[in-house]
């Protein structure tokens, strides 16, 4: 059997995607499961091993003609069983129905759906790996989502254990901030972001009460500048640049905490069973967290992240720790 699924958005919505990926492999054991992402998102299948290959293709881009039909091509080519849409528009709906795939599963709302074998009704207010997983109704797999999970791979393991050494942390543990959730004074108004100043409120506290529990912050090459602002402010904090998703989920799978924005972050720490505080701004925090104490949202109480007080963030915090 071969299955393909096109899978547009960023990393957060593959890694959200995995659950179904998952239930497919243990379905279909035998089956080659391809993924048509989006280039920026063909990383994320690097903690997966339920997929054989990665296609990329730019959902969001102009796309000529010529990449439509390329497209088409590699899905006729390979001559699939079955395959999902978790894009319900008429151009993806139209490219599977040329493309001869004899099962065409989606979600039943949209012009797509009218070139679909079966569709599934959209529920778009539940957590978004739910929603991804209804998809599998179409298959007459009518088992719960299981839980996020991710492979780490060995290497990363290793790179994650020595860069620990590297940093001074011992076993006891360490509270991790995710370096794309700092807001600088520089950034647009738009950044989902929160501010480098209240940041430096929540680490304070935390070296206060806490003096011997590092605080790490985990960022991209991007970031760099986001990290360097905090570190300036705060004295002690450590930093440590994760140049793909394999490290940076390794690093935190060591931690005892994970402090963030909706991020990639928050959805590793999730899939590694990780506590976590995730703090939300207009997004809906049932759409994107799991229900489950473990990982809890803190929401601002105007829609916009830099009216969250720090005293909030650490309402909670000192709240759960006890």
């Amino acid at each position: 059997m071969r299955i393909v699924a096109l899978v547009p958005g960023g990393v957060s919505d593959q890694i959200l995607f995995f659950p179904t990926l998952n239930d497919l492999k243990r379905t279909y054991p035998a089956a080659d499961i391809d993924v048509v992402v989006e280039p920026r998102s063909k990383a994320a299948y690097r903690v997966s091993q339920a997929v054989t290959d990665v296609i990329p293709f730019d959902f969001q881009d102009r796309n000529s003609p010529a990449d439509w039909a390329n497209l088409l091509g590699v899905i006729r080519d390979r001559y699939y069983d079955v395959a999902i849409a978790l894009n319900n528009g008429w151009g993806i709906g139209l490219l599977l129905w040329l493309s001869g795939t004899p099962v065409r599963i989606g979600y039943g709302n949209g012009f797509g759906g009218l070139f679909l074998t079966r569709t599934v009704p959209l529920k778009a207010d539940q957590y978004r790996a739910d929603q991804y997983h209804d998809v599998l109704t179409g298959l007459d797999i009518s088992s719960p989502c299981p839980p996020l999970s991710i492979q780490l791979p060995k290497g990363d393991i290793d790179w994650a254990d020595g860069d620990r050494s590297r940093l001074g942390l011992d076993d006891a543990g360490y509270v991790v901030i995710d370096g794309s959730s700092i807001q600088l004074p520089t950034d647009s108004k738009t950044a989902s972001g929160y501010p480098v100043e209240k940041w430096q409120t929540i680490v304070q506290d935390f070296q206060s009460r806490q003096p011997g529990l590092p605080i790490v912050i985990l960022h991209a090459p991007e970031d760099a500048e986001r990290a360097a602002a905090l570190t300036q402010l705060c004295p002690g904090i450590k930093s440590t640049t994760v140049t793909d998703i394999g490290k940076h989920a390794a690093m935190i799978a060591g931690a005892n905490l994970v402090l963030c924005t909706e991020s990639v972050s928050m959805h590793l720490a999730v899939a590694l069973n990780v506590y976590t505080l995730a703090l939300f701004g207009l997004t809906n925090p049932k759409m994107l967290l799991p229900q489950d104490d473990k990982f809890q949202a803190i929401v601002s109480p105007s829609g916009k992240m830099e009216d969250l007080a720090p005293d909030a963030v650490l309402k909670v915090v000192w709240g759960n720790a006890g």
